[in-house]
């Protein structure tokens, strides 16, 4: 049976750290199946040790650089391939599963269908037999650097749900995880679409500015619980926040109807969302130098290489904040340059202090160290018509939202400063007019 190691104990690891190896069960190589020792996994390069471990925030962030596999299970649980398993599929090209649908995934699980894919690996929804529920399993690829990230994930879903008893903070739970054919595999709690699929399946129309107010108190708050383990996400997007459940209803858009066509638009009948993927989170206790964030949503720091904190979460929430209300990615842009362009355009010229501290081959991106050189020989014409597109922050909102249009405006150009310690914290952003006004 498959090997169930959510429930396994953490305790203070003073081995050395050494490779991770594939776990034993149903693997196809007997070598595997002879060796019942347990697995070594440290994640000490990504989590430094603290400092102090005195406080919940060092501590949790300890509780992540002390773990190891061989920690999370007894080698009495390491079983060998049952007889009643599914027929062996190799993965593709890219180490993705592959699998039927109506396989068995364990003798527990039953694959129903496939909910998503990205570089991670597939989601799968999947009816769990002895739970009696349906349930999505996060089905990772065999590349060892994959691997890694989902035992990190594990191991930060673990601290989040420690903390969270309830389920109260707007965290995804995770249920169990176990290896499976050489593919890690984390069992959620089944939830509903993202808000990305939600606006998408909606031909991106937005969603009302009540609807944004509660979506974004909900993730400051879950933002908020992170933050206050010293933990920052990195990669907050629309497509990271799902809905609890997926109903809905259709309503009459009144802004796109007309005396001569009526439309209709589908709105949440709960406004209940949850945050998920914590692949790539890390701990907040001191500045980073390295690329974090989907494109779209990356803070101004992280581009200049001025050195992150947990401020760019905030500056992520923002650029979300604005696609609910206007149905659009505010920074459509896959390169650096365009996508400074970009922020000046909707949000003004970067300051000077904030050029002065950038590195490497952001500093090549201002002329004297003091003006953003834009457009320059390389830019396309395309690239001009897309950045004179946009509209200043206010104008773009007001262009969207109706009621509470300045307060929201206010809120979010407090979100996107450009300077990260300008930034209101989660907590302080949850006090502002525009998510009280609504209450």
């Amino acid at each position: 049976m498959a090997t169930d190691l959510i429930s396994a104990s953490h305790s203070s690891a003073t081995a050395p750290a050494s490779k991770r190896r594939r776990l034993g069960w149903d693997d196809p190589s007997p070598a595997a199946h002879s060796d019942a020792a347990c697995l070594h996994f440290h994640i000490s390069t990504v989590f430094p040790a603290p400092s102090s471990p005195q406080t919940i925030q060092t501590s949790c962030v300890g509780a992540l650089q002390n773990v190891t596999c061989s920690q999370k299970m007894a080698a009495h649980q390491l079983a060998f391939r049952r007889k009643d398993s599914p027929p062996w599929l190799e993965d593709d090209k890219d180490g993705h599963y592959s699998f039927n649908l109506g396989d068995d995934l364990t003798s527990r699980y039953k694959i129903l269908q496939k909910m998503g894919e990205g570089t991670f690996g597939k989601v799968l929804e999947c009816w769990d037999r002895d739970a009696k529920e349906l349930v999505a399993i996060k089905v990772i690829r065999s590349a060892e650097k994959y691997r890694e990230a989902a035992m990190i994930e594990v191991d930060v879903l673990r601290i989040l749900g420690k903390h969270d008893r309830s389920g109260s903070r707007g965290c995804v739970q995770i249920r169990r995880w176990f290896d499976y054919r050489n593919h890690i595999c984390i069992v959620f709690e089944k939830l509903g679409p993202s808000l990305f699929d939600f606006l998408r399946t909606n031909d991106y129309r937005p969603f009302s500015v009540e609807l944004v107010r509660d979506f974004g108190r909900q993730l400051l708050e879950s933002v908020a619980y992170m933050h206050s383990l010293s933990l920052i996400h990195t990669d907050l997007k629309p497509e990271n926040v799902l809905l609890v459940s997926p109903e809905y209803t259709k309503v009459v858009d009144r802004k796109n109807t007309t005396k001569h066509s009526l439309l209709m638009k589908r709105v949440p009948k709960s406004s209940r969302v949850k945050l998920i993927d914590f692949g790539s989170t890390t701990n907040d206790r001191e500045c980073s130098f390295s690329v974090v964030s989907t494109r779209h949503y990356r803070a101004p720091e992280v581009i200049l290489g001025c050195g992150w904190s947990s401020p760019c979460d905030i500056w992520s929430m923002g650029c979300i904040l604005v696609e609910l209300c206007s149905g659009e990615v505010l920074f459509q842009t896959h390169e650096n340059l365009e996508h400074l362009a970009m922020m000046e355009r909707v949000l003004g010229l970067i300051p000077p202090h904030l050029i002065k501290r950038s590195t490497g081959k952001a500093q090549d991106y201002f002329r004297h160290g003091k003006k953003l050189i834009w457009p320059d020989r390389s830019t396309s014409g395309e690239s001009i018509r897309a950045v004179h597109r946009l509209p200043r922050l206010r104008d773009l909102v007001m262009e969207h939202t109706d009621k509470y249009a300045s307060s929201l405006v206010d809120l979010l150009e407090h979100m996107l400063k450009y300077d990260p310690y300008e930034r209101p914290t989660a907590m302080k952003a949850l006090e502002h007019p525009f998510f009280q006004s609504l209450s």
